[in-house]
């Protein structure tokens, strides 16, 4: 069934949308009049700047509302989601203990020029993030965070070395789409170095999600808002994917659930 909507500002339906842009020009009264056409070139109409402020020497800041007659539908748009069953702490070392049989080896690492680490740092550490504990709490997981600026080789030097399950990957610094260009780099070279098919690599960042990394390659992207047990669970059940081992159908208040690949939409187990 479709289900067509569009954006709007002060009432449902009203087309009204929200732009704002630097011109290379001052503030002024032609300055106002140019952002004004810029929007009307867009495609919209009934435009009004509502701001505009000097944003440097020569340079002007605008704020412009206007309307749009777009309208899309909704129910047609299909994007990939990382999926899967979460257990908890507790009960995830269990089942690992149960159908991996050993620890899960993760090497993680802010790659290139980029120092960030608060990313990395959340779901790597043990403290974790928003009272998640991180993957270097979890007794079944062996977790090696490299920190930053890590160079893409270094990291898949490692990640061999330590006959890694899986790649953490993390950027936030996205200029000019650097956190891409970073990342093909690195599958690049796991795949020179023959590590690429056997290991999990998984991308994060603010400006990441599923599609994007599963785009460059990657099996799976996590963006704001991850938890580090979202990326432990979804480590667990890829790993019983790639082994051919179907988990236990899950138990509800119902009777049993069919679990599902993480990010794939493949059934693992039979609903009764």
């Amino acid at each position: 069934m479709k289900q067509p909507i569009r954006p709007y500002g002060d009432r449902k339906d009203d087309g009204v949308i929200q732009l704002s842009f630097v011109l290379p020009v001052p503030a002024s009264e032609k300055a106002k009049e140019a952002a004004a056409t810029v929007a009307k070139k867009l495609g919209l109409s009934h435009v009004l700047v509502a701001c505009m402020e000097k944003a440097g020497e020569d340079y002007s800041f605008c704020v412009v509302y206007g309307r749009t007659h777009m309208q899309l539908d909704y129910a047609a748009i299909e994007v990939p989601t990382v999926v899967h069953r979460k257990h908890g702490f507790d009960e995830l070392n269990e089942v690992i203990q149960r159908d991996v049989g050993r620890r899960i080896v993760v090497v993680g690492a802010c790659i290139g020029t980029d120092s960030h680490t608060t990313g990395i740092d959340a779901i790597m550490n043990m403290k974790g993030f928003a009272g998640d504990y991180g993957l270097e709490r979890y007794p079944l997981f062996r977790a090696i965070n490299l920190g930053s600026q890590v160079e893409p080789a270094a990291l898949v030097a490692r990640a061999k070395a330590e006959n890694a399950d899986a790649v953490l990957v993390s950027k936030v610094v996205t200029q000019r789409d650097v956190h891409k260009e970073d990342a093909r780099a690195l599958l690049d070279i796991a795949r020179a170095e023959g590590i690429f098919e056997k290991t999990l690599f998984l991308f994060g960042g603010p400006r990441v999600d599923h599609k994007t990394a599963l785009e460059l390659g990657f099996d799976a992207g996590f963006g704001p808002g991850t938890k580090p047990s979202d990326v432990a669970n979804y480590i667990y059940y890829r790993l019983l994917e790639r082994a051919g081992k179907a988990p236990p159908p899950q138990q509800t208040a119902h009777g049993t659930q069919d679990a599902t690949v993480a990010g794939t939409g493949e059934k693992l187990g039979d609903t009764l």
